[in-house]
């Protein structure tokens, strides 16, 4: 296991969300993958098909085998419309197709193995109106046996006011240092 890596759910390069991130886990101590940079496609359930899953040309594989070769996952994400951004949204929809490909067997038994951490940053309320994130963070793990263990909250709407929220960024530097 390589460490920390961070999915970044922004569309904004320069985001609240981001600089709050890299203020918990700065560039130097882990992996950064900004998800609006690479191409992932909705996912078509096809769950119940008799063909299953169709293969997909897009990078969820590349980021699939990122996300398995590190121990400590975080999840950033700004709050849009009291929910993850889409990005990231559909990077963890992909997982029930990765589920059932034949080349990720392992997938969900290498998943019990992660600890993950969210960080979230919302300008309505985030500290009570992002709680349902949170959970939707903590009912992923649950699913797949990981550790969820903590999350940070900051407030923030227009660019740049991330660094005006004293509380966050001082939560920030103890989010991953818990232990």
């Amino acid at each position: 296991m390589l460490g920390i890596i961070v999915f970044h759910g922004s569309t904004r390069k320069d985001s609240n969300t981001a600089y709050l991130t890299y203020r918990a886990v700065p560039k130097s101590e882990a992996t950064h993958i900004h998800l609006r940079d690479y191409q992932v496609h909705p996912i078509v359930d096809e769950r119940h098909s008799e063909q299953g899953f169709k293969p997909i040309d897009d990078d969820h594989k590349i980021l699939i085998d990122q996300l398995l070769a590190h121990d400590t996952v975080v999840f950033s994400t700004p709050i849009y419309w009291y929910g993850m951004a889409g990005p990231l949204k559909q990077f963890i929809d992909r997982w029930s197709q990765i589920m059932r490909d034949p080349d990720y067997q392992h997938f969900r038994e290498e998943m019990k193995k992660k600890k993950v951490y969210a960080i979230i940053v919302g300008g309505d309320s985030p500290e009570i109106k992002g709680l349902p994130l949170i959970q939707q963070f903590q009912y992923i793990c649950q699913f797949f046996g990981m550790t969820f263990a903590g999350y940070l909250i900051g407030k923030a709407s227009k660019p740049g006011e991330m660094k005006n929220h004293e509380e966050a960024l001082a939560k920030a530097a103890f989010l991953l240092k818990r232990e």
